[in-house]
């Protein structure tokens, strides 16, 4: 697709992530609608930029902000989603714990990807942040990499189903990176984990994955390089 002038809505955009590829989409012409939990979007959001919050355990907003940013948008032709929480070890391994991942890694992202399909229709992208714990499932981040890989294999579902209509699912499964994600988790200590790759690293290859209509974007740990699909 083609990113200059396209109607984006980047939810996510107050973490570092998310906030790094609006920036890019913004360069690159992107007319941007920014959501996030906190509502500070920093230099991103112009006075003529529509802002919105959300708390990613509510379901029903994060559907209904769909909504709004493509009313205030005029419409819409690319959702980027980057939300999720780390969970780590046994204090993770919980039910409270456990439906916290799930709602917020594999739910929050499924609603905000249901209520854009349909405005989507006839030629458009979604690009979902996962994680390469969909490929590669890592003891003492059980449920965190479980939801992880609920989200990757749900969004290859949708994938086959949106392609006569027109849709694009990008599916974008990184290394890990050092956002500060992992030193704010919802249970349990961070594991020692050396970062594979860094946002500068990510952010070009995402922006290029939408442009060129990709599938999935992933990370081969043997060779440490990124492969674009």
């Amino acid at each position: 697709m083609d990113i200059s002038g396209a109607r984006t809505l980047v939810v996510g955009a107050t973490g570092v992530l998310g906030s790094a590829i609006a920036t890019a989409l913004q360069s690159e012409g992107a007319k941007l609608a920014l959501a996030g939990r906190s509502g500070d979007f920093g230099d991103l959001a112009g006075t003529d930029t529509p802002t919105f919050t959300f708390d990613a355990l509510d379901l029903e907003r994060c559907a209904n902000l769909v909504g709004e940013a493509a009313d205030a948008l005029g419409g819409l032709d690319l959702l980027v989603v980057a939300v999720g929480v780390a969970g780590f070890g046994e204090e993770s391994e919980n039910d409270v714990i456990t439906e916290q991942l799930f709602t917020i890694n594999t739910m929050a992202p499924m609603a905000f990807a249901r209520a854009a399909l349909p405005r989507l229709e006839g030629e458009g992208t979604i690009a979902v942040i996962s994680a390469i714990l969909a490929d590669v499932p890592t003891p003492g981040m059980a449920t965190y990499s479980a939801s992880k890989a609920g989200l990757s294999a749900w969004l290859t579902a949708v994938r086959g189903e949106q392609r006569k209509k027109g849709v694009t699912v990008f599916d974008i499964r990184p290394p890990h990176i050092d956002t500060g994600l992992a030193d704010r988790p919802v249970a349990g200590k961070a594991l020692e984990m050396k970062a594979a790759a860094t946002v500068d690293d990510l952010v070009p290859l995402v922006l290029q994955g939408i442009t060129e209509n990709k599938r999935s974007l992933s990370f081969d740990l043997k060779t440490a390089e990124f492969a674009l699909r």
